[in-house]
């Protein structure tokens, strides 16, 4: 389709992407609070409490990913991006006013279930609403949006927290402004863009697909004519119409792992938990550690972090330029293979010693080949390869297995850093990328310029 209503599809395409924004401010914050809460609720030498403080939102994203897809089927994808626009909302202001180490939990608890509602949510409505020739790039800005939220907590973390002496003891640092209130603005500075887009989804309409599969075809006109025209409208609604004609007894998870769509389910799964296993999050979470034993002061340490959301920004772009010209299947190889490359260097040079600027430029290298490959292409890819009867329940499975390989990486990362070493480490994740590599060469589709029915009938056989 070459006409279309770009003012109000990128309107509501980017008030969805919205919950990425939050879901990347929210993953990252804590690791610039961290510092400072540790020292507050007197956790700094406890590593079970510590653990449990950078890892209890992972336990809420899976509770949060479940829920979505039962939820978002029955109730509609509107109302869930509500609940997690609401979610992150609650969430920023109690991490930040609570006192009570409990509470604290509690609050990143239930942040985490927004952030596992919303990175399966707003993707998923974006390629239900998105027409077919720019799905790609409108489902790409989704991972835009997450980047973005990685960066302005990194930059919000920066400026908030105030210079610290080089003389001052930990007591010191709980009593000044950054170890009493400097982390709480941290958490709060999450709540403005959460009330904003909480504001702006009640302006956005239900998915036409969602509306359709539920039987209300006029509604569902209503919204595609606007993004399209009338003969849009009837010429999706027919596709829409001709793939529900297919549906099966059962649904949810009984009709998801049902014969015709286990091959398919399969592909999502490992596209997701590959996206974690490529071992390019680590960097973010333990930034610190990787840069510190590369050789730089936790002065520099902090600009370095900057430095890698601003290389994961710019290389967002890139993949939003080049998802509907290379295609989704090249996109992921390149990755695949890039970082298994950029892997092998790294842990050559932490083996061999090496420090300094070069390791800065290898791992802005690695941020760069995941920012315009597996980060944004997993996502496209996991909102169009599944039929629309069961694209939510998909997406929340697809989702759980995202968070669990998530789960995965952050906590063996230390362990495998304390038994084989960085180089060690990074070696394992240059293999699985190698094997990530063969798999995407021999059974990833291309999914580029399909419609969502067209691909249906094509992967589902």
């Amino acid at each position: 389709m070459k006409s279309y209503n770009k003012k109000f599809v990128y309107f509501i395409c980017l008030v969805s992407a919205m919950g990425g924004l939050l879901f990347g401010y929210d993953w990252v914050v804590i690791g610039g609070a961290k510092p400072f809460y540790e020292l507050y609720f007197d956790i700094a030498d406890s590593p079970t409490m510590q653990g449990l403080a950078m890892s209890v939102a992972l336990l809420g994203c899976l509770i949060g990913a479940m829920v979505a897809g039962m939820m978002a089927d029955r109730y509609g994808r509107k109302p869930l991006l509500l609940i997690s626009a609401f979610i992150f909302l609650s969430s920023a202001y109690a991490t930040g006013a609570f006192s009570v180490f409990s509470w604290f939990l509690a609050a990143r608890f239930l942040g985490g279930i927004g952030i596992g509602i919303a990175s399966g949510l707003s993707p998923m409505y974006i390629a239900e609403v998105a027409p077919t020739s720019i799905r790609g790039k409108l489902v790409s800005l989704n991972q835009l949006t997450i980047v973005l939220g990685i960066l302005g907590a990194q930059i919000t973390n920066w400026l908030i927290a105030e210079p610290i002496p080089a003389d001052f003891t930990s007591a010191d640092i709980c009593a000044s402004w950054n170890g009493q209130m400097g982390w709480r603005w941290m958490f709060w500075g999450a709540a403005f863009p959460a009330a904003v887009f909480l504001l702006l989804a009640c302006f956005i309409p239900e998915s036409p697909r969602w509306l359709a599969m539920k039987g209300k075809d006029s509604k569902a006109w209503g919204v595609l004519s606007k993004i399209g025209g009338d003969d849009y409208a009837e010429q999706e609604l027919r596709m829409v119409e001709e793939t529900a004609g297919s549906k099966s007894e059962g649904g949810g998870l009984k009709q998801l792992f049902s014969r015709p769509f286990r091959k398919v389910l399969v592909l999502g799964i490992i596209v997701a938990v590959f996206q974690q296993w490529c071992g390019t999050n680590v960097i973010f979470n333990y930034a610190q550690e990787i840069f510190q034993s590369a050789g730089y002061s936790l002065g520099d340490v902090l600009f370095n972090i900057v430095v890698t959301g601003v290389a994961n920004v710019i290389f967002t772009f890139v993949a939003i330029y080049t998802v509907e010209r290379l295609g989704r299947r090249a996109l992921m190889l390149f990755g695949a293979g890039g970082l298994a490359g950029i892997y092998l260097i790294l842990g050559a040079c932490y083996f061999f010693e090496v420090s300094g600027f070069f390791m800065v430029v290898l791992v802005v290298m690695a941020i760069a080949c995941y920012a315009m490959s597996l980060g944004p292409i997993t996502w496209v890819l996991l909102a169009e390869i599944f039929p629309n009867r069961v694209r939510a329940v998909a997406m929340a499975t697809c989702t759980f297995a995202l968070w669990v390989g998530s789960f995965t990486l952050t906590y063996t990362f230390p362990l495998l850093n304390n038994a084989l070493g960085s180089y060690g480490t990074f070696w394992i994740y240059s293999a699985i990328c190698v094997a990530g590599f063969i798999f995407f060469f021999r059974f990833l589709p291309e999914t580029k310029g399909k419609s969502l029915e067209t691909l249906e009938k094509d992967l589902i056989k």
